[in-house]
């Protein structure tokens, strides 16, 4: 029987020499990849207490979707600047080379509200700490974060430690 991780692909040296590229588009061609990978990020949530699932641009929305519709949990978009139409409220986050800017819509998170916040992958952790940033700001409690991939030679659960963190698939390297 396959696991999730069979059907990563990994290409060598990109995007620069001596870094291995874990490439999630190959699991989303595969129907058995994409099943093993939402139902293994679902499987992370057994037991958890919680109200909503956010999802970071694009690849949280991918799969966090499923699984949202799967649990009957609504579902919060975390955008990148510029691209929600509503009133939001908005993070700022530091890159390997710049800067980033995240947003929510200002009524996706009431006040007590337990969320989850799903992405592909944790590196570094920017992108997902100013997400719960954005959802503490706005009430919310982040209660578990989850991800597919985790590359632990990026130190990002370090980054998170206030948080309850799980992945699938855990990487030493970067």
């Amino acid at each position: 029987m396959k696991r999730v991780e069979d059907y990563v692909t990994s290409i060598p040296d990109y995007p620069e020499p001596g870094i291995i590229f874990r490439d999630v588009t190959s699991i989303l061609q595969d129907a058995d990849g994409l099943r093993l990978a939402i139902d293994g990020l679902q499987d992370c949530l057994k037991g958890l207490e919680f109200d909503v699932i956010a999802g970071t641009e694009s690849r949280g929305f991918i799969f966090g979707m499923p699984i949202a519709y799967n649990l009957h949990k609504p579902f919060v978009l975390v955008r990148k600047k510029g691209k929600l139409p509503r009133e939001t409220v908005s993070m700022s986050y530091d890159l390997e080379y710049g800067s980033a800017e995240i947003e929510m819509h200002r009524d996706s998170i009431k006040p007590g509200q337990k969320v989850v916040l799903i992405d592909d992958l944790i590196a570094t952790g920017g992108t997902i700490e100013a997400a719960a940033k954005l959802v503490e700001l706005l009430g919310g409690e982040v209660v578990k974060m989850v991800f597919l991939m985790e590359l632990a030679g990026l130190k990002g659960r370090e980054r998170l430690k206030k948080y309850e963190v799980e992945s699938v698939i855990c990487y030493d390297g970067k």
